[in-house]
């Protein structure tokens, strides 16, 4: 059939990343057209089942088209401490995720009122001294 020596390898590997990510051969397919791929989702799916050959070119806008796709796929992230309180045992969504402190070294949420190291409250006064 013409195949390179590396060339059944790279198929099988594609399509384990694929079914990991949970994706189907007509998103890979999709994806690969829109990077200018030539060959249609019949050959994608004959290719990735060791039935057709395609040339290294092909196989590599294959290939980057999973990698696009695998990147796109949420992953599951193991919380740090301070991502916990006692009152929400979630783990960070993306919508608190952008609370944590822009050094992601985990500091205290940015809470209006609270001190943020100045010494001042939320309208720029100094707390009574006692």
């Amino acid at each position: 059939m013409g195949f390179d020596p590396h060339e059944p390898e790279q198929s099988r590997r594609l399509r384990e990343a694929l079914k990991a990510s949970d994706l189907g051969i007509g998103e890979l397919w999709l994806n690969y057209f829109s990077l200018g791929g030539s060959v249609g989702e019949y050959e994608v799916e004959a290719y990735l089942q060791g039935l057709l050959s395609l040339p290294p070119t092909e196989r590599d806008l294959l290939a980057m088209a999973g990698n696009e796709l695998i990147d796109r796929v949420p992953r599951i992230h193991a919380p740090y401490s301070d991502d916990l309180d006692s009152d929400d045992l979630t783990a960070p969504t993306e919508e608190n995720r952008g609370e944590r402190d822009q050094t992601g070294l985990g500091g205290e949420l940015s809470q209006p009122g609270k001190d943020q190291g100045t010494g001042e409250d939320e309208h720029g006064q100094e707390p009574p001294r006692t």
